[in-house]
C-alpha cells in the first residue's frame, strides 16, 4: 500500500531538520515552485491496498530532485560483455598506421616524421561530414546558426559540469528519457530559484 510521510515525535532526541535549514537555502526556494499534490491520485492505481506502507513516492520524488540539482545521480549496475573490434578508437576516430619500410623510403620522411617511428594518422569517422561544414563555415547562414547553437550548447555544458550529467545511467530510450527529464527539471528549478528570489520576512520591532 502507498505510504505517507508524517512528522513523529522525537522520543529520544529533539531534532527536526527543518530548523537546521537555513532561511535562503537554495532547496528552500526551489520548494516554491515543487508541487506534487496531485502525484498521489495517479499513482494510486499501481499501489495494493493491503501490505505495509510503501517508501512515501513524494518523497522519492523530492529525494530525486535533491539528488540531481547537486550532482548526484542515480548508481548503475552493468553486465560485462564483448564487442567485436571495429577499429575505431576513443573520440570516434580511426588509427592509420604506414609500414616502417615505406616511411623509411620516403623522401619526405625528414619534414613528415623525424623520430624513428612510422607516420600515424588520426581520422574521425565522420570527416565526409566535416568536409562539408568546412566548406559551410564562412556562409551567414552558418554564423547565424553557431550563434544560436551556443545557446543550447551552454545549457548542455551546465548539466554535464554541474549537474554531472557525463553521462546517462539508465538503459534503452525509457530510461535515458527518464533520467534527462530529471536533470533538466532540476537544472530549471535552480534557475527559477535564482530568478524569483524568496520574498524577505519583515522583523517585528
Amino acid at each position: 500500500m502507498m505510504g505517507k510521510q508524517a512528522d513523529q515525535p522525537a522520543f529520544l532526541y529533539d531534532f527536526a531538520l527543518d530548523k537546521h535549514v537555513p532561511a535562503g537555502h537554495m532547496l528552500r526556494s526551489i520548494d516554491r515552485f515543487v508541487e506534487l499534490d496531485e502525484m498521489r491520485a495517479k499513482l494510486a492505481p499501481f499501489y495494493s491496498t493491503t501490505g505495509r506502507p510503501s517508501i512515501d513516492p513524494e518523497l522519492l520524488i523530492r529525494m530525486l530532485l535533491v539528488g540531481y540539482c547537486y550532482g548526484k545521480l542515480l548508481l548503475q549496475y552493468r553486465k560485462p560483455f564483448t564487442k567485436p573490434r571495429t577499429g575505431v578508437v576513443w573520440g570516434n576516430r580511426r588509427l592509420y598506421r604506414a609500414e616502417r619500410r615505406d616511411c623509411a623510403a620516403c623522401p619526405l620522411k625528414a619534414r613528415c616524421c623525424p623520430g624513428p617511428n612510422p607516420r600515424k594518422l588520426s581520422v574521425s569517422v565522420h570527416e565526409a561530414a566535416r568536409d562539408i561544414v568546412r566548406n559551410l563555415r564562412d556562409t551567414p547562414e552558418y554564423l547565424q546558426s553557431r550563434r544560436e547553437r551556443k545557446k543550447v550548447e551552454m545549457l548542455f555544458a551546465h548539466l554535464k559540469r554541474i549537474l554531472r550529467l557525463g553521462r546517462l545511467r539508465l538503459r534503452g530510450p525509457c530510461g535515458a528519457r527518464d533520467e534527462f527529464i530529471l536533470a533538466a527539471i532540476a537544472q530549471n528549478l535552480r534557475k527559477l530559484a535564482k530568478l524569483i528570489p524568496m520574498p524577505q520576512i519583515a522583523m517585528a520591532i
